[in-house]
């Protein structure tokens, strides 16, 4: 039997040692993702802790189908989804002028690193951020995204349209700095 299956069965039989354990292999991974949905760091300590307390009181209804860290991932997401609701997230339209998103020259990615694009992405409104990060980031469609928050699959598809604009402007915007 596997570490993870010992770790796991450990884990339902309430056993701290295998708690603390299974804590320390994925609360770096997991708070990677409450720091894409979450304003700042103590924001996303809550929604990091908050999942884990839901992850040991769920574990028992892990099947052993499939992965066990995407199985957290999703109960890290909806914990971080729930703590977005409970803040009265509301999908707001910030006013656009142009009719075309920028094209923007690929060495502009380049000189981006993953913790450039992490601030631009946390620098987004509440509504683009969440959307962009279900679709782009764990691969939600926007008819899933649309259940998640009780919104329209339009409504998703306009959030992530004007999220990825925004993003687009922003890069752009220090791609002219660097030169």
């Amino acid at each position: 039997m596997s570490e993870e299956y010992e770790l796991i069965k450990g884990c339902i039989n309430k056993d701290a040692r295998c708690q603390r354990m299974l804590f320390d292999r994925y609360a770096g991974k997991m708070m990677g993702v409450c720091l894409r949905y979450a304003n700042d760091g103590m924001e996303a300590e809550d929604m990091l802790q908050d999942a884990f307390i839901k992850v040991f009181q769920y574990i028992g209804q892990f099947k052993f189908e499939g992965a066990f860290e995407g199985w957290i991932r999703r109960i890290v997401v909806n914990t971080a989804i729930r703590h977005l609701e409970r803040k009265k997230l509301h999908f707001k339209d910030i006013d656009d002028n142009s009719q075309h998103a920028p094209q923007i020259d690929a060495q502009a990615y380049t000189h981006l690193g993953e913790a450039d694009l992490m601030r631009l992405i946390s620098g987004l409104p509440d509504g683009y951020r969440l959307v962009f990060n279900l679709n782009a980031i764990e691969g939600y469609s926007h008819e899933e995204i649309a259940v998640m928050l009780n919104i329209q699959p339009g409504t998703s598809r306009s959030q992530l349209v004007k999220a990825r604009k925004m993003l687009q402007q922003q890069i752009l915007q220090l791609q002219k700095v660097a030169v």
